[in-house]
């Protein structure tokens, strides 16, 4: 058999195992961090009624978390691509976990603010330093499907995150706590016991993987190696600084912020939107109402960033998914009246924006590799993630000053302006073999 025939299938068999072993356990991690940074849209309620916290401010301080993210992000991706995955990811996450368990203790705008920064802090290079990692572990033909399974994480929160702070806010009055108090405890507690688990089951490199057979081993990291190498051969940033000044980077930093609009305005709003719809009153109930988009947006990711790497389609598949986010918002404000459709409206919006946004990734992993990667990656991620930031303050502001449903419209126009612009990315020239998708067809007929 052909050196190269044997070594592409050692190579697929090493990167079932870490489908196996790796994705599940980093899609956990991210189930615990959607559900430590959105939680607080359930506690919304409480504080107005308690502390007299207003909309507005509660919009603040729920967008203050990207602040302190964007501006941590590329050094910790950095730090992250230095000292390993291993240690980095548990250090982000123990410490998240700790500030997380502190909201329990908010009195009012201010701890709210202060807190919501840190959590931003502590978090950072979370998200960046995963799909990095995955770079890492992942050749390119199977990456949109890997973040795919990641990217779940934002569905399986919704469907069992939702109902758990929802059932967590019935404990009110238990041991003379609020049930606010006992949702960010627990959840807080969660996220430090994944973290610290995370540091003795996640492996940096496939080099270092006892768990994969030798010549497996060899063959992927072989692999992995010849991909970065066609990466720093082409025309895409080699270092660091030059990623950060590069103005493909930023296109795809402005890409991202639309996305994270639609994404943040939807969620950190989602259980107050559904209680209006359907007249319930918040708790276990009203959450289980709140998990239906994500159950559907959940079969979504299973199926398109699978189907994007299969046809290489994703510029297509992105554009469609996002123009059916912006049509499920608008669905959902118009046909409030109709809780039926209104749910469906929601559904559609979340199927769009979760399938989406590992088909993004697609672009900038392929682009860029090594320190040019951590610094790339970490800067579209920490801008993009301003429109989270944007997005609650933005709704806030249309709704109050235009009307009822001209928030949920405004978030419609980030995730137009985002399929337009990603669409628009067709014209680019391709940096590279592997952006072209040129190195998986000679591997193919190597193979």
């Amino acid at each position: 058999m052909a050196p190269n025939i044997r070594r592409a299938e050692l190579s697929q068999l090493a990167t079932k195992k870490v489908f196996r072993r790796l994705i599940p356990f980093l899609l956990l991690m991210y189930v615990v961090a959607f559900l430590d940074r959105s939680n607080v849209a359930f506690a919304e309620q409480e504080w107005n009624a308690n502390l007299g916290m207003s909309t507005a401010a509660y919009a603040l301080g729920a967008g203050l978390f990207f602040v302190g993210y964007a501006v941590f992000e590329v050094p910790s991706n950095l730090l992250m691509h230095r000292v390993g995955a291993r240690w980095w990811l548990a250090r982000i996450m123990v410490s998240w976990g700790i500030v997380a368990t502190l909201f329990m203790f908010v009195q009012g705008p201010v701890s709210f603010y202060v807190l919501r920064l840190l959590l931003g802090i502590t978090e950072a290079g979370f998200f960046p330093g995963v799909i990095l990692y995955l770079t890492y572990w992942v050749p390119a033909r199977d990456l949109s499907r890997a973040r795919g399974y990641f990217y779940a994480g934002i569905a399986i929160a919704g469907i069992i995150g939702n109902p758990l702070s929802g059932s967590l806010l019935e404990l009110d009055g238990l041991l003379g706590m609020h049930g606010t108090q006992w949702m960010f405890l627990i959840e807080g507690v969660i996220a430090i016991i994944v973290g610290i688990w995370s540091f003795f089951f996640l492996t940096d490199k496939p080099s270092d993987a006892k768990w994969l057979p030798e010549d497996e081993r060899r063959a992927l990291s072989e692999t992995i190696a010849e991909e970065d190498t066609a990466k720093s051969e082409g025309h895409g940033p080699k270092k660091a600084l030059r990623a950060l000044g590069n103005w493909r980077v930023w296109y795809f930093s402005l890409i991202y912020f639309c996305i994270q609009i639609a994404v943040y305005g939807f969620t950190f709003f989602l259980p107050t939107q559904v209680t209006g719809i359907t007249g319930q009153k918040l708790g276990f109930a009203a959450a289980l109402v709140t998990a239906i988009p994500w159950v559907f947006s959940l079969i979504a990711v299973a199926i398109f960033p699978k189907l994007a790497d299969r046809t290489r389609k994703h510029r297509l598949l992105f554009t469609v998914l996002l123009a059916a986010t912006a049509v499920g918002l608008i669905a959902s404000g118009a046909l409030s009246a109709h809780p039926v459709l209104a749910i469906g409206g929601l559904s559609l919006a979340a199927i769009g924006f979760v399938a989406a946004q590992p088909i993004f990734w697609t672009l900038p992993t392929e682009y860029m590799t090594g320190y040019a990667a951590a610094a790339g990656i970490a800067l579209i991620n920490s801008l993009g993630n301003l429109g989270g930031f944007l997005a609650p303050i933005m709704r806030n502001a249309f709704k109050s000053s235009i009307g009822p449903n001209a928030g949920t419209y405004s978030l419609a126009a980030g995730a137009i302006l985002a399929a337009i612009l990603f669409a628009l990315t067709g014209v680019f020239r391709k940096a590279n073999t592997v952006e072209s998708g040129e190195a998986e067809t000679l591997r193919r007929v190597d193979g």
